[in-house]
């Protein structure tokens, strides 16, 4: 029985996926001299982007939000972070051109494969589900190149956008004889995104690579749209942030803002972040998340202390809240994000890429129920 079940699981999804028909018009190309047709990602639909009125291309925020935002907030909505776009073809190979907006294409700490490079996907058709293909290495700010041979017949594919940077602008290159479909559409339930609101964390500090932040694992794990508002150093319940994202009919809302405030912080800004979303939205789960355990709070008592009272006054604030009578609100522990063998972060605090996959798992339990309501 399991096997037959997997078999139809199976058949299912490829005929889903063969009957996905949305062709990009060959004429939309830029053909080059040696017979490259070049497209535009802009002629796809782009996920983790809820707004459309940007003031460039891949910024994360609308144009308005701009000075109703604290200005680091701004600058950081403008780093492409979680934005992605799926595709069909049934091209031999691709080519993917890319600019990023900033010179310095790396951190100490975070390679340029993570902060300024593009990761691609591919739905192996032996299971339906998500494969890793190979990353876009920049070494320059304008026009980085990649190609590679893609896997033979019509298959889906999935470009991750920079983390730490802004993509100025991405094209897929094809053969003359290659077609170019957009990805299939998600159900109703699966395009409402989760929304992820935090910090450096979420933006994806320190992934590898862009696919590998927890956020687009769970979005890939999960089949299911995200958005990611993290804001390295800055996710701290601005109020600007909290009306923005109450903007989005969201399927869920996980806040995850401890590891960038103070328990007086956390105290003062809680509650008014779950008022403002629940008055918007009273219906839409709103899934409160504690900071990760710092790797060293093993040993070092005075890192554990940083997060024991965060922790104590964020869970003060929850308890006040289901008092009086907040619905759908929820709460996510931190002890286990990352691990407990320390194994898990950069620098003690930013995940490396086991961490981000350790807190995916974490999260995905978390968020399964919540989705199905």
């Amino acid at each position: 029985m399991p096997h037959r079940f997997f078999t139809l699981l199976i058949l299912v999804v490829s005929s889903s996926f063969a009957l996905a028909q949305n062709p990009i018009d060959p004429a939309k190309a830029k053909p080059d001299e040696k017979g490259t047709f070049w497209y535009d990602l802009t002629l796809l639909d782009l996920e983790g982007k809820p707004w459309q009125d940007t003031k460039a291309t891949y910024d994360r925020f609308p144009a308005r939000a701009e000075g109703k935002v604290p200005p680091a907030v701004w600058g950081l909505s403008r780093d492409s972070a979680g934005i992605c776009a799926r595709f069909v073809t049934d091209s031999p190979n691709l080519k993917v051109k890319w600019s990023v907006t900033k010179a310095k294409l790396e951190m100490p700490h975070m390679p340029a494969t993570g902060v300024s490079g593009v990761d691609l996907y591919v739905r192996n058709p032996k299971d339906g589900r998500w494969h890793w293909l190979t990353n876009g290495r920049p070494s320059k700010q304008i026009d980085n190149l990649f190609d590679i041979a893609l896997p033979k017949g019509k298959c889906e594919y999935m470009l991750y956008l920079p983390l730490y940077n802004g993509t100025a602008s991405v094209q897929l290159g094809l053969p003359k004889t290659a077609g170019l479909e957009k990805g299939p559409s998600r159900s109703a339930e699966k395009s409402k995104p989760i929304i992820f609101y935090g910090t450096s964390i979420t933006q994806g500090g320190c992934a590898s690579r862009p696919g590998m932040v927890h956020t687009a694992i769970i979005g890939r794990k999960l089949e299911h749209a995200v958005v990611n508002l993290g804001f390295s150093g800055n996710g701290r319940m601005d109020p600007g942030v909290v009306d923005l994202m109450a903007e989005i009919d969201a399927a869920v809302y996980v806040i995850d803002c401890l590891p960038n405030m103070d328990a007086k912080a956390v105290t003062e800004r809680t509650a008014p972040l779950v008022q403002a979303l629940r008055k918007a939205r009273p219906d839409t789960p709103i899934l409160l998340v504690e900071d990760r355990t710092y790797a060293q709070a093993a040993v070092i008592d005075s890192v554990l202390q940083r997060n024991l009272t965060s922790r104590a006054a964020f869970k003060t604030e929850y308890d006040k809240l289901i008092a009086a009578g907040v619905k759908g609100l929820h709460y996510l522990k931190g002890d286990l994000l990352i691990g407990t063998d320390g194994e898990g972060t950069v620098d003690g605090s930013h995940p490396t890429d086991l961490g981000f996959l350790r807190q995916a798992d974490v999260m995905i339990e978390a968020l399964t129920p919540l989705l199905k309501k």
